[in-house]
């Protein structure tokens, strides 16, 4: 009975102790904090993908928002760090990453497939009313008015 009851509180507290533990360590300085997570919601979670460093709990966001943390508080600037990340793990890392020849597929891939989509579907209806008007001019005057007949009764 005793075994029960401490693992009944032992299952109540681990959200918390839990909780402590994966809890971020915070600047001393509130305009460094601040500064820390702008610049981790720009850069990408290498683990998660589609969370910003901001905004995930994984260790190695974890340690990259501690070294994002460090190097401001090192004196680098904003562009400084997100060269150092990029050098470091690849334009990857950026959520916006620059225009180049490696990137460009990222930028205009989603517009190229919207006008693929777009055409796509203008050639589907331009073939469907052509099968429509042909299937009417095969129908005889005859055949055309029992059609009727049957759609209507």
């Amino acid at each position: 009975m005793m075994a029960r009851l401490l693992m009944a509180l032992w299952l109540a507290a681990a959200p918390w102790a839990w909780a402590a533990d994966t809890a971020q360590p915070a600047a001393a300085d509130p305009a460094l904090e601040k500064r820390v997570m702008a610049l981790s919601a720009e850069l990408r979670c290498l683990v998660c993908q589609n969370q910003s460093l901001a905004d995930s709990h994984a260790d190695l966001a974890i340690d990259l928002r501690n070294q994002v943390r460090e190097l401001l508080a090192a004196g680098k600037s904003e562009a400084e760090v997100k060269a150092f990340m990029t050098a470091r793990y690849g334009d990857f890392v950026l959520y916006r990453p620059p225009v180049k020849s490696t990137t460009v597929l990222l930028w205009v891939g989603p517009f190229v497939l919207l006008l693929v989509a777009v055409a796509a579907l203008f050639v589907h209806l331009a073939r469907r009313r052509r099968a429509d008007a042909q299937t009417a001019e095969i129908l005889s005057g005859e055949d055309a008015q029992r059609a009727r007949q049957l759609l209507e009764g």
